[in-house]
């Protein structure tokens, strides 16, 4: 395995990538800039610290699979996939442009390191479990890992997933549920509630972590000790804020479909710019 960003500070990574985010997002005047940057410490510490990855060969048999379920939010992945080398971060540039690979929906077509085009929602951990169930049957040492959005877990096909996974003892599957309580259109417990969150994972039968979904150093403990559970899945529920990065996006619904445009996209790369500082000087 090529281990050439494997020691990548993740916090900076996770500042790149935000940044990429909202430059993407500002040249195709399109939307999920909040989800995105809400799930950013998520992907940079999956893609920087946990995952077994070759960006020199993007399919090796051996490697861990990444299905991001909340394909709104694939500006993210696409950055992460940069920042991580598969491609170089100069071709972030064609994102949502007419004719480009990198669609707004996460897509995999022709995009080295993504397994699955996503974007309706509630299917991605469904197709995670295929792919870890065939892992486990093949004695395969990968592991599986699928983000949700929070508002997705209203979807009764994921819960069918969560005790599919269970039932069949899939300890190399692990689940990060992106908890920033806020939905599309609305605040979570608005529009269908989802606590008590954690009882009802461990109720059907899950390792459970709760964890801050910015904290590094908790998410790097969570991922690890679920790699550990040889016999049972693992989610880390991960409380994060929609927006998070940029103050003014931060917890507000707007940011789900608004596009940073003008004097805003300004803003946002000046406080981006700032947190980089502590790196790029």
């Amino acid at each position: 395995m090529n281990d050439q960003y494997k020691n990548t500070d993740t916090e900076h990574m996770a500042g790149r990538i935000r940044r990429h985010i909202v430059n993407m997002t500002h040249r195709g005047n399109s939307s999920h800039v909040g989800s995105g940057l809400s799930i950013s410490d998520i992907l940079s510490v999956l893609y920087g610290h946990t995952m077994q990855l070759d960006p020199e060969v993007p399919r090796f048999a051996e490697r861990d699979r990444f299905i991001l379920s909340k394909g709104h939010a694939g500006a993210a992945v696409y950055a992460a996939l940069a920042e991580r080398g598969f491609f170089p971060t100069e071709r972030l540039k064609d994102h949502y442009q007419n004719g480009s690979i990198f669609s707004g929906h996460v897509s995999h077509k022709g995009v080295p390191g993504v397994e699955l085009s996503t974007g309706s929602l509630g299917h991605g951990l469904s197709v995670g479990c295929g792919m870890a169930l065939a892992a486990k049957k093949q004695s395969k040492t990968n592991g599986v890992f699928v983000v949700l959005s929070d508002g997705e877990c209203d979807e009764g096909s994921n819960w069918e997933a969560i005790l599919f996974a269970a039932h069949h003892k899939l300890g190399n599957l692990t689940v990060a549920v992106d908890y920033n309580k806020i939905q599309s259109l609305a605040a979570v417990s608005d529009t269908i509630g989802l606590e008590p969150f954690t009882d009802k994972w461990k109720a059907f039968g899950w390792h459970v972590a709760d964890v801050d979904g910015h904290d590094h150093r908790a998410l790097k403990t969570a991922f690890d000790t679920a790699r550990a559970k040889p016999d049972q899945p693992s989610v880390v529920i991960c409380n994060t804020i929609k927006g998070r990065g940029v103050s003014f996006m931060e917890n507000s619904v707007l940011w789900h479909y608004r596009s940073p445009q003008g004097d805003e996209y300004e803003a946002a790369i000046r406080e981006l710019d700032q947190y980089l500082t502590k790196w790029e000087g």
